[in-house]
């Protein structure tokens, strides 16, 4: 999907960096819903330079590793390293948007569960080494 590309909104936008660009899009899709608004490869036809994924109404973008932009090391993250930052995601069903991510291939980390704040709330960790949190409020 490459088309002139759609101008971003200001404020904070997570960008990740994967080992499979076209990988990670379909997890994206298959488990959170995503919609794929923009893309753009790299010269090398293989992997993505550029794309721009809608999940809800938020804006996530991300591009293929490219270790030759970054001193030979990759940028991927390291998945037996603790991170301290996590992509957090409102949804309207925490148990069947954990269970989406799951199907796809992601790793519960912490199943759904009632928290003492008001949300149905989960971890769990994408295919690519990224950590996200999962809520819905409760009802009352």
């Amino acid at each position: 999907m490459s088309q002139s590309r759609p101008e971003t909104p200001k404020g904070v936008i997570a960008y990740l960096t994967v080992a499979d660009g076209k990988a990670a899009i379909a997890f994206y899709k298959q488990a959170f819903g995503a919609t794929e608004i923009y893309s753009q490869m790299a010269d090398d036809g293989k992997r993505y330079m550029h794309a721009q994924l809608r999940i809800n109404d938020g804006l996530l973008m991300l591009s293929d590793d490219f270790p030759e932009y970054n001193g030979g090391k990759p940028g991927t993250p390291d998945p037996n390293t603790p991170r301290g930052i996590a992509l957090h995601i409102e949804v309207d069903n925490c148990d069947a948007t954990v269970g989406s991510a799951a199907q796809a291939g992601a790793t519960v980390t912490m199943p759904p569960a009632d928290m003492f704040w008001g949300d149905r709330y989960a971890r769990l960790k994408d295919p690519f080494g990224h950590v996200w949190s999962v809520a819905s409020p409760l009802k009352k």
